[in-house]
């Protein structure tokens, strides 16, 4: 999942690099593109991050769902009497 999300954040980032750089400003061609292209590096590093925090946060999330399920069965099967 990081792996995607940093991928999809990083082209997203490189295509409006390259729009606002190239057709907006009129900036010359090598250097909008060695600007879209630290974008997507930087993008990407940053999308990484973003996407195992992600990923982290879900599987904590999971596991308490998991316990919490687990522990209403064990208390179902105690008696109350």
């Amino acid at each position: 999942m990081p792996h995607r999300l940093a991928a999809s954040l990083a082209l997203l980032s490189f295509a409006a690099c390259l729009y606002v750089g190239g057709v907006q400003a009129g900036n010359p061609f090598g250097t909008t593109v060695q600007r879209a292209l630290l974008a997507m590096a930087g993008t990407y590093v940053i999308g990484l991050i973003v996407g195992a925090m992600g990923q982290k946060m879900i599987e904590e999330n999971v596991k308490s769902a998991e316990k919490k399920l687990l522990d209403s069965r064990t208390d179902a099967r105690t008696p109350d009497r």
